[in-house]
């Protein structure tokens, strides 16, 4: 029975060594994992938007960030969209042009290391930039309502716990990304290899400003049930929306726009009337 034993010792070391070049991979080349970065760049004249404006944002280390930016109308608010995680914040122009179309202002605009902001891309880089747009914004001197969507849910809620806005809308949140790659990856230990985890769980619990979440029952990316928890750690809730067959990108074609700007108005209107 020596060779039974042999054999056995031998494919357990297989085992063994085999999962240890997938943690390495994993670790290694965790961010390009992670994140979508590259993305064709739509110019703004190829956009409805003649009255927004390319704009450079300063952020540390003397880096700039890509974005563009357009005064609201009087008696509305700005809206600082924190984009997703694929390619250019340009490739959402048709959203910016809606909001414009109802008098909306908007500031958005790429983190370092996507398509827009040359740098690199990490957890604190982007919180960085996150807090550099928000500042941006508050210089124009206009009420400000916060939309984060995906990966830019965590930056909005990171700004709305350091900064003071009128509303903060939630599109397809999640926990952590810890969370996310335990639920994508559940033989690997994510929270020991991921260096980026985003805990928005925790951020969570410091925001003050009224919060709305959207997500759908059929995300493949981010789990609905991630952002019904994080709802239910919101200190002021106000509304949440799961919509039934709702897809990762497909919640602005479900009416997205009319319950994020009614969001709005209930919670800025006295603001932008000041």
């Amino acid at each position: 029975m020596k060779w039974v034993r042999r054999i056995a010792a031998a494919v357990l070391v297989v085992l063994v060594l085999g999962y240890g070049a997938v943690l390495a991979y994993f670790y290694l080349n965790q961010r390009n994992i992670q994140y979508e970065r590259q993305g064709a760049i739509t110019e703004l004249a190829a956009t409805t938007l003649s009255g927004a404006e390319a704009v450079s944002i300063p952020t540390e280390g003397g880096a700039q960030l890509a974005g563009w930016y357009q005064a609201p109308a009087a008696g509305r608010p700005l809206i600082v969209y924190f984009r997703g995680n694929t390619g250019s914040f340009t490739r959402e122009h048709e959203r910016y042009e809606d909001f414009v179309g109802d008098g909306f202002g908007f500031l958005a605009f790429d983190y370092r290391g996507f398509p827009g902001s040359p740098g690199d891309l990490t957890e604190a880089h982007l919180l960085a930039d996150a807090l550099a747009a928000f500042d941006f914004a508050a210089a124009k001197g206009h009420p400000i309502v916060l939309w984060g969507r995906s990966l830019g849910s965590g930056a909005s809620t990171w700004v709305a716990k350091h900064r003071e806005a009128e509303a903060l809308f939630l599109e397809t949140p999640y926990l952590s990304f810890v969370k996310i790659g335990t639920d994508k990856y559940p033989f690997l230990p994510i929270g020991l290899l991921l260096d980026d985890q985003y805990p928005q769980e925790q951020w969570i619990a410091d925001v003050t400003e009224p919060i709305y979440v959207a997500h759908g029952t059929a995300d493949e990316t981010i789990a609905v049930y991630q952002g019904e928890a994080l709802y239910q750690l919101a200190p002021n809730k106000d509304e949440i929306w799961i919509e039934p067959g709702g897809t990762h990108s497909g919640l602005w074609e479900r009416g997205e726009w009319e319950r994020a700007r009614a969001f709005f108005e209930r919670h800025a209107a006295g603001a932008a009337g000041t």
